[in-house]
């Protein structure tokens, strides 16, 4: 069963649940992919799937920040709930170490490709492989702290 069915599934779980929170976040979600198919024409796969729930997720975080500065906890703790329900369609997260691993080898990968050590003028070439191979599966400000730690040394 691929995720979008699974998102689908839990939407009609919700339904008969009569679990309002929980179906409207997922109502948000499908209604984000049925979007992104229809603006390019496209079936979403797994992958996209997982890169827009990471998007609708890093929109309620900064959502949070903004509500907490404005003193709106009760809007705030409704982003949150939000978060809980879109971080169920996440793969297994990496740890810091396992990403700190992984962005080391692929350095080394290039600069191996590129016959000289990578460097910081690298970044972009580190990013995008990183990107290729982590989506969905780290935090990309913490994989982007762990490139400059490995490109600086």
């Amino acid at each position: 069963m691929s995720l979008k069915d699974q998102i689908t599934e839990d939407m009609k779980t919700a339904m008969r649940a009569k679990d309002s929170e929980r179906l409207g976040t997922i109502r948000l979600l499908l209604a984000a992919l049925k979007q992104k198919e229809i603006d390019e024409r496209v079936v979403l796969d797994d992958v996209a799937v997982v890169a827009i729930v990471d998007k609708l997720i890093k929109q309620r975080k900064d959502s949070i920040e903004a509500f907490q500065k404005a003193a709106r906890t009760d809007l705030a703790d409704k982003e949150a709930a939000e978060i809980i329900v879109l971080q169920t369609y996440l793969p297994a997260r990496l740890s810091a170490d396992e990403v700190t691993a992984a962005v080391k080898a692929i350095v080394a990968e290039l600069g191996a490709e590129l016959g000289r050590p990578a460097g910081p003028g690298d970044m972009g070439k580190v990013m995008g492989a990183v990107k290729a191979q982590l989506a969905g599966k780290a935090d990309m400000s913490q994989v982007s702290a762990a490139v400059k730690a490995a490109l600086a040394a």
